[in-house]
This record gives structure tokens, sequence and C-alpha cells, in this order.
């Protein structure tokens, strides 16, 4: 076990701390498996009412993301160290989404990559005005994991997608407005929320208690910032094709696309393409772990993948943010480029023992 998150139960309710703020919470393999122990204990255990998780008090950021330079060494060597990272990870992502019990996160600073799959499976998902909200894969040449393949399209409209495909930010009171978020709250109302909750008696229906705790304490959410390109978004990402979606934008002339259509061609070429894949066969899933057996077959290969490599050296490593992708273009991505990575994987397929 490590103490870069730290578990513990106290008054019905299972407290989970990420406690790794040199690297604003950023999710290990420790991590993961503490998290995921603590889940399966506390889904039997009938004096555990509810779950919240939260990060360290006096630190930034909720969680965000995975290790990436682990991901890019292991990715440059054999990918076994990666891969088992992604297979814990995602077994995680799986036991949240399963929980039989309020699962409370508290999204209060940067929510990113692993840090959004610790939240957005939840039941309860609380948005503050120091959220940020992304899933910024594809400017690294990963892709929108840790069940992106399943709650992207089940956003309202083609919302998922441009999120998806262009990393775009989501702020505040918009991550609630989006439906990544269940509830708004101010952050200054947080210690007055976890007093709340440490003081309530949950054996008499958790669910019902929580939500009248979240009532008196959460505001009304405002229209989202992204509301106003609603129908560019629903219009121009409907495509199946990435080459489609762009001429879309570009051909929709505004401000806005045009700029949504840049992005995307600044990301890289292949994981545009596999994250839209990814979204599309996500949304027809009809179990999560049916998706995040897909999302394994992407990540075990994607890891090794030049992009990937490529895309770390020039955003996380030496900053000069200026990756050379391969290929260059989205019209240089054949069906073959993408379709490998969603190949089973035979005896190495995810597991969820």
């Amino acid at each position: 076990m490590t103490d870069s998150v730290l578990t513990k139960s106290e008054g019905g309710v299972g407290y989970i701390t990420l406690n790794r703020p040199e690297a604003l919470h950023a999710l290990n393999l420790d991590m993961c498996e503490s998290i995921l122990a603590a889940l399966r204990v506390w889904a039997l255990d009938p004096n555990v009412f509810m779950v919240m998780i939260d990060h360290a008090e006096g630190s930034r950021g909720f969680c965000a993301g995975g290790d990436i330079a682990m991901l890019r060494e292991s990715g440059m060597s054999d990918g076994k160290e990666a891969r088992a990272f992604f297979a814990e990870e995602y077994r995680m992502n799986a036991a949240i989404k399963a929980f039989p019990k309020p699962y409370l996160a508290v999204m209060d600073g940067v929510t990113m990559g692993g840090g959004v799959g610790l939240s957005v499976h939840g039941s309860h998902r609380i948005a503050t005005e120091r959220t940020l909200f992304a899933m910024p894969e594809t400017g690294i040449g990963l892709f929108p994991d840790v069940g992106g393949g399943w709650f992207l399209p089940r956003l309202k409209g083609q919302l998922g997608t441009w999120l998806a495909l262009t990393g775009e930010r989501l702020k505040g009171a918009d991550v609630a407005a989006a439906r990544v978020g269940t509830h708004f709250l101010p952050s200054e109302l947080i210690p007055n929320l976890k007093a709340q909750i440490a003081e309530a008696d949950f054996s008499g229906g958790a669910a019902e208690m929580l939500g009248e705790i979240l009532s008196r304490l959460t505001h009304a959410v405002p229209a989202g910032a992204f509301e106003a390109h609603t129908e560019t978004i629903d219009t121009c990402f409907a495509h199946d094709r990435a080459e489609d979606i762009v001429t879309a934008l570009e051909s929709n002339g505004s401000e806005w696309a045009l700029k949504q259509a840049q992005t995307i061609r600044s990301k890289s070429p292949e994981t545009v393409k596999v994250a839209l894949r990814q979204v599309r066969d996500g949304g027809k899933c009809e179990t999560f772990e049916e998706n995040m057996r897909m999302e394994y077959r992407i990540g075990w290969r994607k890891v090794q993948s030049p992009d990937f490599i490529e895309g770390v050296r020039s955003v996380i490593i030496d900053k000069d943010h200026a990756p050379k992708w391969s290929p260059d273009s989205l019209e240089g991505v054949t069906e073959a480029d993408v379709a490998r990575y969603f190949e089973p994987l035979g005896e190495s397929e995810l597991s969820f023992d």
C-alpha cells in the first residue's frame, strides 16, 4: 500500500483522500491498487453506507491524470509496466461504476484523465468554481480512456465527441451544466459539506440522506458557456469520419467553429481517429466492462505508438509543444491504421477478477 492515497472508514463513510500533491495527485499503480482494494471491501461491508473521495486539504487539484512519464518510459521498452497500470486502473474504474452505494467525488480543482475516471463514474459528483475538467489525450497521442468511451457518448448530443477530439476544457459550473458533474458547490462550502457528512446517520438510507445534505448546500447550475455553440457541436460533430467533422466546422465558417477545426488539426491525427471510433463504439456497448475491454485493447497498443512517445516528449518532457505526428494529417491515417488498435488481445484481454 501507499501513503499517496489514504483510506479509512468512519461513521458509516468510506473516505478516500488523494495525497500526492507534488504531482497534482496524479495516479500511479500503488494508488489504483489501494483504491480498488478499499472499494471491494466497502462494497460488502454492511457498516459502510457511502464513499467520499477528495484530495488532501491545502493541496491543489483533484487529480491531474495518470503517471504519463512512466507510461512513456514503459512504452519505449516492452510496455509491461504501462499495461499493468492500465489493467488495475480500468478495474478500479469498473469498481466505481458498479459500486452499490452512493459514491461522492469532490472534483475541486484540476480533474483530467485519470481524475475523470475517479469521479465521473460515481453516483454523485460535485464541481466547484475551481474545477477544471478535460480529456486532453489527443494532444499527447494517447486517447480519452478511463471509461471515456462510455461516458462521453452518453453526454447530451455530440458534446462528448467535441470534448474527446478537441480536449477542450470545461471550467466551474460548466462542468455541472455538461452533466459531467451532478452538483455545483462553491468551494468555500466544502468544509461545511464534509462536516455534515461526518455528523450524518446514513444507516436509514444513504442516498436519501446524502441527497438531503447536497440539496441544502449546492447551488443552481447556470447555462454552460458551451451551450451557445450546441447547434454547431451537434451538427458538425455528428459525422463518423474525422475529416468530415473538420470540413463541416470549416464550412460553418464561424470564428468558434474555425477554432475547433484548427484545434483538431493540431492533435495527433491517428489519435483523433482512434478517439472518434472509441466514442462511437463505446456508445454502442451494452456494459461498462465491454467498453473497458475495448479501451484496454487500445491502451495496450497505444502506449508503444510513435505518436504517444513523441507527444509526451513534446508536451511533458521537452515542452516545445511542436510534436511531429506520423502520419501528419487526418487524410494520411487509413482505416486499417485505426482498426489495429481495436483487435482482440486473446489471452491478454482485460479481466475484472
